[in-house]
């Protein structure tokens, strides 16, 4: 595997040293999500780990690695408002609005699901969770993948988050096909989550 910045100040002791991302490592990043696997890569606060949302034999891989029950869903992070097109049919225009005026950002949103998002994201919930992030490694991935993809933080449940590429490699060893290189945004701790049509905090 290979280690895997954020907007603002990145925190340096996340790069293995003197490693960045390349185009090289964003096509390898790509060509492991398109064949059922699942990659790690720095986030806003923490690593994550992602793969192809609508895959459900990736997600499955995903979820078995980090012992989540699929019950509790899953959160999907994009690059922009519109690849996430799929997942906002049952959106108000001013809810639309509420969305787009927050994005790119640090904040995810709980939007109500429409029928077409499989139990294996949504779990046991009416909504599906989102984020457009403004953290430039997750953009680019998002943007070189040409949709949305899973992120869901780099530990095992219940276990503390993965801050280093290193600690991402001491959970998973070798069952986490490649690892982007990259640092973590300034955030202190993982985006807040908030009801879109209750307005309730979440996280």
């Amino acid at each position: 595997m290979h280690a895997g910045g954020g907007w603002g100040s990145f925190r340096s002791s996340n790069n293995l040293t003197g490693y960045k991302m390349t185009n090289t490592s964003l096509e390898k990043a790509i060509n492991v999500l398109r064949n059922d696997e699942v990659i790690a890569y720095p986030t806003e606060a923490v690593w994550g780990l992602g793969c192809d949302p609508q895959n459900e034999l990736a997600v499955r891989k995903l979820l078995k690695l980090k012992q989540r029950p699929m019950e509790k869903g899953l959160i999907l992070v994009a690059a922009t408002i519109e690849q996430f097109s799929p997942y906002l049919s049952q959106l108000s225009p001013d809810q639309y609005q509420q969305l787009q005026a927050s994005w790119p950002g640090f904040r995810t949103w709980i939007v109500p699901a429409p029928d077409t998002v499989p139990k294996w994201l949504r779990g046991d919930h009416s909504g599906i969770a989102l984020r457009v992030s403004a953290h430039p490694t997750v953009q680019a991935l998002c943007l070189a993948f040409g949709g949305p993809l899973v992120s869901t933080s780099a530990n095992l449940s219940g276990q503390p988050e993965a801050l280093t590429a290193e600690q991402v490699e001491n959970y998973f060893s070798d069952e986490v096909a490649f690892i982007l290189p990259g640092a973590l945004g300034d955030a202190a701790e993982p985006s807040p989550i908030v009801d879109l049509v209750t307005g309730q905090p979440l996280r």
